[in-house]
Formats: C-alpha cells, structure tokens, sequence
C-alpha cells in the first residue's frame, strides 16, 4: 500500500473538522454560516479524496447525515426522537450529464436485482423509461409529524437524519397543519416528512413588520425558520410566519399504501396534509431535466425559495429494492440551480489595501436580496476585469452570487439610448495614484496595483510583521499570526521595529501565553538580532526578493549601504536580478519610511559577519558548481521544503525557475509531479527524485569540505 502524503492526511483532517463544525451548525443549532453549494464543495472534495487514497472510515462526514443534537441549559425542556427509518440526505447533481448518470446508475443496481424473487417483477424490464415524481427543493427545515389515531402527538427535527429534536409545541402553530385527521381514526400510527419554510411575500411582511415595531428584521427566511421551529417560546414561533409542505411518508402502521409516491401524494391531500401544487410526474430522464428548466424558470415568480428540484422514483417498490447508502437514497437526487441572479446600481467604487499590499477594487452597491443573503459590497477583483465589463459609478449591473458563496458583478446593463439624453451621469473609475492606506505610491504589477512602502504601510502591518518573525526569515520562534494579531490590535506592534521593545510583562498578559512562554520569546527576540545580510534582507519584504535573491544581493553586495546606493543598472548586474526587480529594490530604499525602518532595526543591534562580495561575479574567480544552470522544482518534497531546496540550488549557483523549457537543465520530481514532468520527459531533460537530489546534494558538501 502506498503512503499516503502528509498534505492529504492534513487537507481530509481539516475538511472532516470543518464540515462537522457546519453540520453542527445547520442540523443542531439551525445557524448556518454558509450556503448550500459551499458545504457541498467541501463534501465534493473530502469524497474524492477518501476515494483516491483510501481513507474513509465509519466516523467521517461523509459517511453520515447532518450532526448530533447538543442539549443546552437553557434548552434542558427538549427531548429528543428516534427517526425510524432515518431521515437521510440527498445526493446532488448540477446538469444533464450528472442526472442521465443517476438514472444509469438505477438501471444497472436493477439489473443486479432482477434475479431476486423479492425484485422479479419490477426489474424485467429496467431498460424501459422508468416513472419519476419530480418537485421543487424549498430551501426550508426538514420536519417529522407523528400522528396516532388521527392526532397529531409528536413533532420532531431531521437532526442528524437518526435522532431529532421534539418540536411539537411549536409545529402546532402552523395553520397549514392539521392537529387532528378524522380518516385516521382507525389507524395506530402515520409519520409524514416534510419541509418546514417562510415564504417570500410573509418573510417581506415579517422583516416590515419588525422595521415598524423597531424590532428584529431577519436576515433570510431558511434561518429565521430554523430558528422558529427550535425556540422553546411557542407564542414566538405563532408570530413567524411559518408554512409547510409533505415530501413524503416515513412510518405506517394500519394503514394500506398506495403503490407510488404520486398515490401518496394524493392520499395525504386527501388527509387535509399540504403538499406542493409544483410537482409533477416524469417518464424517463430527458423529461425530467425539462421540468427542472421550465421550474428554473419560474423559479423568481415561486412565492418561496427554492434551490433546485428533487427527483424521486414514482415507484415505492424500487426505493425499497434499490435501498440506500448510510447517506442517501439510491432512488432519488438534488438538481441543484445555478446561483441566481439580481440586478442593482453600482453606488460607489472605493479601493482596499490587502495584507500584502494589492489594492483591490470594491463596489458599494445598492443592496440586493440574491443566493439567499443582503448583497450590498462586492470586489471587482482588479483594473482589468472593470474594463472588460465597461463598468462605470452609476450603472446598474448583475450580480451573481457565483458558487452561491462569492458575488459577483457578470455584466452591465446599459440603458437604451434616447433621442434627447440627460448629461451623462455615469463615472469613470480610476485607480488612485497613493496608497489609500499610507499614501505611497502605487505601482503596476501585471494586471494587479500594490502599494509600494511594502513593511511600513499600515494596511500591511500585520502580514509584515508576520514574514519577519518567519522561520526562514528572521526566524522569532513564539511569535506566531494570533499573537501578533493581538499585539497589532492591543496597541503593542505598530511596526517592525516595536518587535525589538516588547516587554516580557506585557507579553505575559496576552491571551494563551504566560511567565515562561513570554520569557521563551524575548529571549528568541533578542536571538534573532544576530543574523546574517541575506535573512535580513529577505526579512523586509521587498517585492519579488525571496531567499535566493535576497542572498545574491547580500553575495554581491556584502553590506547594507552598498545595496542602498546601487541603482537600477548595477542590480541588473546581481544573477536572477532583472529591470523588474531591481526597480522594486530601488523603489523601497527610496521610501524615506523604509530607510529610517532599516536605520532603528540596526541600531536595535541586528548585526551579521561582515561578507566579501561575491568574487566569482565580478572578477572572474572560482564558479559556484551549479552556476548558469537552471533548475524547476515540481511535485511534492518531503525531507525538506521547496524554499529550502530553493536555498540550497541557490547557494550552490542554479536559477531555480517555475516553468520547464528547452533551457532547464535539470527537474526535482517529487510525489504528485503533473504537467511539468511531462513536459521534461518530452525535452529529454534530466530528471531525479528527492533521494538523488539530497545525494547530489551531500556530494556538492563534501566536494567543499575538501577544498
């Protein structure tokens, strides 16, 4: 068996945390933190790799439906049920290829059971069109009603799909819900599932309702049902609007069945139980993709909110032929709709400096109600992106909350022109020549804008401090993001060069540390201040100088002054230093915050032993073994990390390039490698694992040693 790498052990670990954290969430408290097609990516994605490498086991995520209930003090009233037979999610598709597989996957598994006594006749003909019920997936809570001899006795939540929450008091609240059914006199027990919801019309009345009353205005109808069914305060549900639709029958004891879910159907109308007058019977899958559309369609004129349609096989036979997983049903699946979409009006466009100094462009829109929140920001990513969509202050434009998760501005709706037009009233968007943040000047990288004082921008204060406190930079063990993140926001850092001034009582009062931890990281404080020119330089972020540039320049250069008072065409001098990165060394030294920075950290007493420059570079001497070579990095290194293998191939002379080409004389090739290696197979350019490179490697140290 293959060892599974770290990387993936680490990305399942974390994708089992996080989606047990959701589950909790939406099943247990009714509070989701994200839409429905996020949570299914993460789902998506810890499937495929459980799969790939083999490592599902019975506790994970994907193999149960939703998460345990917590009872709390305040809630010490609530009782729990046991679902029989569960309550289990559904399998999702979002197109035509993903629904004619369901329905091949149904052919096959009825295939296999053709030769089963038990399945005989309804499999003898599977290749036949199969009947479907298809209706629409309300974006809702999902709901048990136990009825006894007509009464409705209990009502309960899905929960984890096999134990829920006693919710009786407040389904009694629903009009749509009959407390008791004179056709069931005579029968012992009837459990109905459905879905409980808000529709668009009372959840607008609700929100006016509240703005009038100065009271709560909520923020979509999914949570405020979540949270009305679950409140101990009946009274308070009664003022929810809350409505309700069957999907079908769990239970039944004394009562005869129909054959299909469209019988059952009827029979729970006939019972006086609400059902959805949008669903609809289906032969064969092509018909039921139509229904999805046409439902698509009238999707925004539906008076509740719906995700997509759910299809289910008609026949109630074949769900219990096909069965299910511990998941889901093998009979029925989620056609999820693409995000919606709303039109609104581009108010303003202000700028944000991120933590590494990119300056994004942000839309302040009118606010909008699209893929289930308010919208009222959205980035507009970067320069290039507002020109291809001829963007301007004042548009209306579509927004399109894309994987229901990020918005997104998709296009611009101009106004038809007009014989005799007002003054234009639309404004260009031009990208500010200072940082918002700091006022230094901005500079073009690509199809990106940064701000240019890099380590002295407030905006970039804290990603800063960050990178110098690094391992491979300055390397302060103990002072990690969240500490410094308090420390930023305490007041204690407002620049790099307070790291240096930090007292060991203050540090003792942050949260999570104490005496010996804050006396650990002085003590690695005052350590980092010997050091060497290339880490320093490395430390202070300069745009584009990683490890191996920063250490060429210190090579070079041997000293502070020497690399502050070279220009722009001396450093193109420096190997791997071309006109772009040059002009950002250049640039920094200019700032006149940057060199008084780099003037306190020295006089703080960071120091290193004095270097001669480079011989080899200027003069002639002796080359590096690996010097004028060329080398990429592919796949995953697992005795060192890449920035060190960086390092290494650096000090050693070699350019260590991110793309293959005629030029490259040698590829590392680690686990997982892709494109790249392909590409060096296809050149006929040297290639060695990790075991060779580390040979190689150790070869290169005692050659040294030697001379």
């Amino acid at each position: 068996m293959n060892k599974v790498p770290k990387k993936i052990l680490d990305e399942v670990a974390d994708l089992r945390a996080r989606i047990a954290h959701h589950d909790h969430l939406y099943h247990t408290l009714g509070e989701p933190e994200i839409p429905d097609a996020d949570y299914d990516a993460l789902l998506t994605r810890l499937v495929e790799l459980e799969q790939e490498h083999d490592l599902a086991t019975p506790d994970s995520p994907s193999q149960k439906v939703g998460a345990p209930l917590v009872r709390q003090k305040q809630s010490a009233a609530k009782v729990e049920v046991k679902h029989d037979p569960p309550m289990l999610s559904l399998d999702k598709v979002s197109d035509e290829p993903a629904l004619l597989d369901f329905e091949t996957r149904i052919h096959k598994r009825l295939e296999a059971a053709a030769a089963e006594a038990a399945a005989g006749t309804h499999a003898k003909n599977n290749a036949a069109p199969l009947d479907y019920s298809c209706e629409p997936k309300i974006d809702g809570v999902a709901v048990s009603l136990l009825y006894r001899h007509g009464h409705l006795e209990r009502g309960a939540t899905r929960g984890d799909g096999m134990t829920g929450e006693v919710i009786t008091h407040n389904v009694r609240t629903l009009g749509d819900i009959p407390q008791y059914i004179p056709a069931l006199k005579q029968v012992p027990a009837l459990e109905v599932r459905g879905e409980i919801f808000i529709g668009k019309q009372g959840f607008a009345d609700l929100n006016r309702r509240g703005e009038a009353e100065g009271g709560k205005v909520f923020v979509n109808p999914r949570n405020t049902a979540a949270g009305a069914v679950r409140q101990l305060d009946a009274e308070s549900t009664a003022r929810i609007p809350l409505r309700m639709y069957c999907y079908g029958i769990g239970a039944a004891e004394g009562l005869a069945l129909p054959d299909t879910l469209d019988g059952a159907f009827g029979l729970l109308e006939e019972f006086g139980l609400p059902v959805n007058p949008d669903r609809a019977c289906r032969r064969g899958m092509t018909d039921c993709l139509n229904y999805c559309l046409d439902l698509l369609a009238r999707r925004e004129h539906l008076d509740y909110e719906i995700d997509g349609a759910v299809i289910k096989l008609n026949c109630l036979a074949l769900h219990r032929v096909l069965g299910s997983n511990i998941r889901s049903p093998r009979w029925a699946t989620a056609y999820k709709f693409p995000a919606e979409e709303k039109s609104t009006v581009v108010q303003d466009v202000q700028f944000q400096v991120g933590r590494t100094g990119t300056i994004t462009p942000v839309a302040r829109l009118e606010p909008v109600f699209v893929g289930g929140v308010t919208v009222s920001n959205t980035t507009l990513h970067n320069m290039d992106e507002i020109e291809r969509l001829g963007l301007r202050i004042g548009d209306r434009v579509i927004v399109r909350r894309a994987g229901d998760v990020i918005p997104k501005v998709v296009k611009v709706i101009l106004p038809k022109q007009k014989a005799k037009q007002k003054p234009e009233r639309r404004k260009k968007i031009t990208m500010p020549r200072k940082c918002p943040a700091c006022g230094a000047v901005v500079e073009k990288d690509g199809v990106l804008y940064k701000c240019s004082a890099g380590i002295v921008c407030p905006a970039q204060r804290k990603e800063s401090i960050r990178h110098f406190a690094s391992r491979t930079a300055m390397d302060i063990e103990g002072l990690g993001e969240k500490l410094i993140d308090q420390l930023v926001d305490n007041g204690h850092l407002s620049s790099i060069k307070d790291i240096y001034t930090l007292d060991a009582v203050e540090l003792a009062a942050m949260d999570r540390m104490g005496e010996k931890s804050a006396a650990n990281l002085i003590a690695a404080i005052d350590g980092s201040k010997r050091t060497t020119l290339s880490r320093f330089l490395y430390a202070l972020g300069i745009r584009e100088v990683g490890e191996a540039t920063a250490r060429s320049l210190a090579e070079h250069y041997g000293s502070i002054p020497a690399i502050t008072t070279a220009g722009q065409e001396a450093l193109e001098q420096v190997p791997d230093i071309g006109p772009v990165v040059a002009q950002h060394i250049v640039t920094f030294f200019a700032n006149k915050g940057n060199k008084a920075l780099v003037a306190a950290l020295l006089k703080q007493g960071i120091s290193w032993p004095d270097i001669t420059p480079s011989a080899d570079i200027k003069e002639g001497g002796a080359e590096r073994p690996l010097q004028g070579q060329t080398w990429v990095l592919t796949g995953t290194l697992e005795q060192m990390t890449r920035s060190e293998a960086k390092v290494r191939l650096g000090s050693l002379g070699a350019k260590v390039a991110g793309s293959v080409s005629k030029n490259t004389d040698c590829v590392v090739a680690g686990p997982g490698a892709g494109s790249k290696l392909g590409k060096a197979e296809e050149l006929g350019i040297t290639i060695m694992d990790e075991s060779a490179f580390l040979q190689r490697l150790q070869h290169f140290a005692k050659q040294s040693k030697s001379t």
